[in-house]
């Protein structure tokens, strides 16, 4: 079972999901690849980024996109790796069943894989066939996969019934096991708590031409926060969800331009952040970034995600000019 029908499993068992044995799942497939990374080599090509890539960085993306090809639910598939809205479309996809599209980063934090630090995967479905045009709360699931001492996902499956408080999504956590043959749940309820002082401050370079962020920094560190920084957005924000809440803020400036893309890593994040009771925010927006739209498939941006106190004070310190402070 792919990693992909996992979610869309727990999406229409309504939640009911305990274990899972898989076939060829790309998560599994990833956790695999990584155990047996020796050397660090380049392709001789580059992503969209213009980072070089590493042979490493294609053999994660073309493990998910075999696994979402053999799902045989999506019609298109884009990859921070493929930024290209690519056919997936099994020969005779059934038009009366459900079709999916999905974005995803198939290796988010490569540039610390050496160091032997944590990374992960990340992975957003929307209903129907198409990217472009789409808004982040449109989503059906949301997954961020984490390669560390275990494989583990974090799964968002957004309610068409929350209510204000979003009550009624779900968000939980399976881990693979038994030689990683199988999936089981471990944590039934991911939630974050309204505030929580733990702080993980990307892009710090912005701080020198962004007095707002060096203002926001500076508080963290004045009220005693813990710092989470491990250099991969991945690991930093899993941490919020292990310990049930915190803050995690990328912002850019003049010389440090925003990274982050709204398809494969900001929207699929934001799900699961607002789905377990957070908040999210463009850089220097009051816009939660479900509402953002995927004009294009290269979008990027500043964020802030995390506790809902915290990311109000985000707000207090970053949007002074038309919020008023507390």
């Amino acid at each position: 079972m792919s990693t992909v029908q996992i979610i869309l499993l727990a999406k229409h068992s309504h939640y009911r999901i305990r274990d899972c044995e898989y076939d060829e799942s790309a998560t599994a497939h990833i956790a695999l690849i990584l155990q047996n990374y020796v050397e660090h080599t380049y392709a001789g090509s580059q992503n969209s980024s213009g980072d070089e890539q590493l042979h490493l960085d294609i053999a994660c993306d073309n493990a998910v996109f075999r696994s979402i090809r053999d799902a045989l639910v999506f019609a298109v598939a884009a990859s921070e790796e493929t930024p290209a809205e690519t056919d997936v479309s099994p020969p005779a996809m059934n038009e009366d069943g459900p079709i999916y599209s999905v974005g995803f980063d198939p290796l988010d934090g490569s540039s610390i894989i050496d160091a032997n630090f944590s990374v992960g995967s990340i992975f957003g479905i929307w209903p129907g066939n198409g990217l472009l045009g789409r808004t982040g709360r449109e989503q059906v699931a949301s997954v961020v996969s984490m390669y560390g001492p275990r494989t583990t996902l974090i799964i968002a499956l957004p309610s068409k019934s929350r209510d204000a408080d979003n009550r009624g999504d779900i968000v939980f956590e399976v881990t693979l096991v038994k030689d990683h043959t199988r999936w089981e749940v471990s944590r039934n309820d991911v939630v974050l708590e309204p505030s929580k002082k733990v702080f993980a401050p990307g892009n710090l370079r912005a701080t020198n031409d962004n007095a707002d962020y060096d203002a926001l920094v500076k508080h963290w560190i004045q009220e005693r926060y813990t710092l989470r920084y491990s250099g991969g957005m991945v690991p930093d924000v899993y941490h919020m969800f292990a310990k049930s809440g915190g803050v995690f803020s990328n912002v850019s400036s003049t010389k440090a331009q925003a990274k982050l893309r709204l398809l494969y890593e900001v929207a699929p994040i934001g799900l699961l952040v607002e789905c377990a009771g957070g908040l999210t925010t463009h850089e220097s927006e009051d816009t939660s970034v479900l509402d953002l739209v995927v004009d294009d498939l290269d979008r990027r941006l500043g964020v802030c995600f995390g506790s809902k106190d915290e990311v109000q004070k985000y707000k207090q310190f970053m949007f002074k000019d038309t919020i008023s402070q507390v």
